[in-house]
């Protein structure tokens, strides 16, 4: 299996190199991967876990892939393997649930980037269905260009909107299908900043949206009140040289309520997001 080294993957995730949940945790994954071939103790194993882990807030997949990992590996020398297995069927899965609700003729709207709800959009294409989407550039560091050009290189058409364009494309659109970086108990979505707007303007049209993800990504402390950590990224990503007198808020997520959203795609099924907890307590006791 291909490791990666930890100092390296940590660097790389904090200046958004690596982006997007699962390409995250899987990337994390992997450099834990290295230090169990270097034959670590535990100490330096739940060392390296922290490290990667405080690289970016906002990521209970993260924390969960590297929970399980540090729980089994001892019993199980394959556990790396066997996390890595789990993300790529669950998006398998994921991508053919989702496609389900693609469409000849629609207009399929997605906000940031999200290699899940690309998935989906990939998936309905090679199936054969006939669409357009439409998708959201992602100020300030524009992860909606990776969404255009992966779907391009698809042939998928593909039109591009400013953020503040967000309205009029939804306007038009028939469905919307974004990523998701943290669920509550409470069935809340934590998503790229934009997220909740977006969803106010798909109540607004009578447009379904759901959002696309495994559900690793639900953050087993929230069931005791714990609020997930909303990441805050440095300001001059946003205004480099902005003027002495001027604060710049740059959060990179969101939180979106339940009622909010159609429902969550993930690897067990389509459900509510409120709903959803039950199902992965039954699948994935040791979450909890």
């Amino acid at each position: 299996m291909e490791t990666l080294d930890l100092k390296d993957t940590v660097a790389k995730i904090k200046s958004l190199e690596i982006q997007g949940a699962e390409r995250i945790a899987r990337a994390a994954v992997k450099a834990l991967a290295s230090k169990l071939q270097e034959g670590a103790d535990h100490a330096t194993l739940e060392a390296a876990a922290a490290e990667l882990i405080a690289a970016r807030a906002t990521e209970p997949g993260l924390r969960n892939a590297l929970k399980f990992c540090l729980t089994n590996y001892k019993d199980n020398p394959n556990v790396t393997e066997d996390v890595l297995k789990y993300f790529k069927e669950s998006k398998e899965k994921i991508s053919e649930y989702g496609a389900n609700k693609i469409h000849d003729g629609m207009i399929v709207i997605t906000h940031c980037h999200s290699s899940t709800s690309e998935g989906c959009i990939i998936k309905a294409w090679e199936d054969g269905k006939r669409f357009t989407v439409y998708n959201t550039e992602t100020r300030p560091r524009y992860q909606g260009r990776i969404t255009a050009e992966t779907l391009a290189k698809h042939g998928i058409p593909v039109e591009h909107f400013v953020d503040s364009g967000g309205r009029m494309a939804m306007k038009e659109a028939d469905l919307f299908l974004f990523g998701c970086d943290s669920l509550s108990a409470e069935g809340k979505v934590i998503n790229k900043i934009g997220t909740r707007q977006m969803l106010e303007f798909a109540q607004k049209y009578d447009v379904p949206a759901y959002t696309c993800t495994n559900s690793w990504k639900l953050n087993p402390e929230t069931v005791f009140g714990v609020e997930e950590e909303i990441e805050e990224r440095d300001p001059s990503e946003v205004w480099p040289d902005a003027p002495k007198g001027v604060k710049i808020h740059n959060p990179a997520f969101e939180v979106s309520d339940p009622d909010d959203i159609t429902g969550v795609i993930c690897e067990l099924g389509i459900y509510k997001p409120e709903a959803l907890i039950t199902e992965v307590k039954n699948e994935y006791p040791w979450m909890f």
